[in-house]
């Protein structure tokens, strides 16, 4: 035994003596790596696939010229959660075009980790589209576009080299501040997005993320109440994680946005929105949960929007009225007023669709404002209201529309898409007062010189009113 741990230690020893008088300094060469791009520069830009991309491409739409475009990797299959699919965009941050790769076998990040900058020859792949909604694959007669074979994808999709290494870029989520806005106009589609001040809606916190043999729709909403479709796959390592009590907040989602169309009527189908996260990082829910739809109360800064929108002293109010005056059904609400203060009362049946009063702004309004809110209480049948923000830009008289609509609980309003002013739905408040938001965020031309028409109020023709408006302010 002796002479085995001896044999060893010289052994040892003139291994270190023969390591030792091999390295002489410290100034060796290090070998040259070579990274070669497997494809050649792009031909096309990813926005062409658009206009290239059909419903039901069938076999002569294959591809059968080299056909070259570069995008980014902003999804990652490693949890499970997005599965057979990809999604890329054609710049790591602000992007204009976001596509979806089918592939036929998961594992893809271990080639394509999130960020890669890649290469996609399309030759004998085909490019399907229908909603805007652009993915790319194989041609497959009975689907209406098929998965890449993943053992030939290496034939059509290879990283991009610097001429050391691959290219790989921090991405960067385009930011929303609602689910309505990331979704607008389905710009964003297949790329990589962040939405602020969202939440899960209180029926999904007593489930698990994926159901234990399907699939989980899981919405979430956001303060102005609109809803998302995510989707968790029961293969997600997280699949059968409880929703609640850790994600039980409200927060910030990195997600992938996607639409799905619907196959039942295909000459004129119907889309689905819906999105998916990469992994549970993706979900930062550290704040308060809130009541989706009602805004927050008016904060400290928050000052009267013209002189007397407070409805406390009559006289004031009125002063603020343009030459047009003020219809005769609306009177102050003495002792009507939210606490117990004065209001304006609208009591009565307009005969047309009428201007209630237009108001004149106060002056040292914030500059940049984003809000005006003020309180309803009371019912209206028939007939809702329509609020008019006048701006500076546009013919006279230029004005930004709001449209209450059937209103009960909290209204947070953006301007209406088509600036006409609608007066379909109903007003409940059910005895209490209830808070309306009108977002002005981004609106850069409102009129905000003292003096000038600034804010008008509108009722609906043959509307039954009984309302109360208190406390306009802007902030």
């Amino acid at each position: 035994m002796k002479n085995i741990y001896f044999k060893a230690a010289v052994f040892s020893a003139i291994s270190m003596l023969a390591l030792s008088s091999c390295v002489k300094s410290d100034d060796y060469d290090v070998p040259e790596i070579k990274c070669t791009n497997r494809f050649g520069a792009p031909n096309h830009p990813l926005t062409d696939l658009a206009t290239l991309a059909k419903p039901k491409p069938v076999e002569a739409d294959i591809i059968k010229e080299d056909y070259i475009v570069e995008a980014y990797v902003g999804s990652s299959d490693e949890s499970g959660n997005i599965y057979k699919m990809m999604f890329l965009q054609d710049k790591p941050e602000n992007p204009t075009q976001g596509i979806e790769v089918d592939i036929d076998g998961g594992n893809q990040y271990l080639a394509f980790p999130t960020g890669s900058l890649v290469r996609i020859n399309l030759k004998g792949l085909i490019v399907q589209g229908s909603n805007g909604n652009i993915k790319v694959g194989s041609y497959d007669p009975n689907y209406s576009v098929g998965r890449i074979n993943p053992n030939r994808i290496s034939d059509y999709m290879a990283r991009v080299c610097d001429g050391q290494k691959p290219v790989v870029a921090v991405m960067k989520p385009l930011e929303f501040n609602s689910i309505a806005e990331a979704l607008k106009n389905g710009a964003h589609i297949n790329q990589l997005v962040k939405i602020k001040n969202v939440q899960f809606e209180d029926s999904e916190l007593t489930k698990n993320f994926a159901d234990e043999s399907a699939t989980g729709d899981r919405y979430i909403t956001d303060k102005k109440a609109a809803r998302l479709d995510l989707r968790f796959s029961n293969y997600a390592t997280f699949a059968k994680s409880p929703i609640s009590p850790k994600y039980a907040k409200s927060g910030d989602i990195v997600l992938l946005l996607s639409r799905y169309t619907s196959p039942a009527n295909p000459s004129a189908p119907t889309f689905t929105e819906q999105a998916y996260i990469r992994n549970l990082d993706d979900i930062i829910f550290n704040g308060e949960r809130f009541s989706p739809g009602a805004p927050e109360n008016p904060s400290a800064s928050a000052v009267n929007l013209f002189n007397g929108s407070d409805f406390e002293n009559w006289t004031t109010f009125l002063a603020s009225v343009n030459s047009f005056g003020i219809k005769p059904y609306a009177t102050q609400g003495v002792g009507l007023g939210f606490n117990g203060t004065n209001s304006l009362q609208i009591k009565g049946i307009p005969s047309a669709n009428d201007y209630v009063f237009t108001a004149i702004a106060a002056s040292g309004l914030p500059a940049v404002p984003k809000r005006i809110t003020f309180y309803i209480k009371g019912v209206s049948t028939g007939k809702s209201l329509s609020f008019n923000v006048y701006k500076t830009t546009g013919s006279s008289p230029a004005f930004y529309t709001f449209n209450l609509g059937t209103f009960s609980t909290g209204a947070i309003l953006d301007p209406d898409s088509g600036n006409a002013n609608s007066y379909t739905g109903s007003i409940n408040t059910n005895g209490q007062w209830r808070l309306v938001e009108l977002n002005l965020t981004g609106l850069g031309d409102l009129n905000l010189t003292a003096g000038k028409d600034m804010f008008a109020v509108k009722t609906g023709s043959n509307g039954n009113y009984d309302i109360q408006i208190d406390n306009i302010k802007i902030e």
